[in-house]
């Protein structure tokens, strides 16, 4: 699944330190999974991340990146659908799918909406009392592909971004062109 989203947004949300909490995941996610025509769901917690990491090799740079990456992490989920048609889940599928990372823990710190080709994309982090993170939640739409990842636990911002393209998890393309200010 290929989901563009600008640099410097993205740079944004993998600057932040993250403190273990464990993640959530949103209610609606198995009624929409029944809409798909292919999905793929990636469980990791504890001893299986442990696991996981045993098979990434130390000596493939990407492999070895997200192999660290994953020393402190406690949980990972990963739903990914893709769709037959455009209209298989609508607007209200996915403000139900926000709607999980809503409240006085979460915020979402990235929106970017495209009318042109109906790309979505939403990053939560979920705040502790301390004004540390305690989770970090991303929402992939497009018109016929969504995804949601739920990461958990002492992760590494400057690690974080080796996680792409591993375990079901849409590797983040930065864009070429530079974002055009408008004043």
């Amino acid at each position: 699944m290929k989901m563009k989203i600008t640099g410097v947004l993205v740079a944004l949300v993998l600057a932040a330190p993250s403190w273990a909490q464990p993640p959530k995941l949103p209610a609606n996610l198995e009624k929409l999974a029944q809409k798909a025509k292919e999905s793929a769901e990636v469980t990791l917690d504890g001893s299986l991340l442990k696991l996981a990491a045993r098979f990434l090799s130390d000596k493939n740079a990407d492999e070895a990146g997200a192999k660290k990456a994953l020393n402190g992490i406690d949980a990972i989920y990963v739903r990914s659908f893709t769709f037959d048609h455009d209209t298989a889940y609508d607007e209200a599928d996915l403000n139900e799918l926000r709607s999980a990372y809503r409240g006085p823990d979460w915020s979402r710190i990235v929106g970017v909406r495209s009318l042109t080709s109906g790309d979505n994309a939403d990053v939560f982090f979920k705040v502790s009392s301390g004004g540390l993170l305690g989770g970090v939640a991303v929402i992939a739409a497009g018109p016929r592909e969504l995804t949601v990842v739920s990461i958990s636990g002492n992760i590494d911002p400057a690690q974080l971004m080796d996680l792409g393209g591993e375990f079901h998890i849409p590797k983040l393309e930065f864009s070429p062109k530079p974002v055009r200010r408008m004043d």
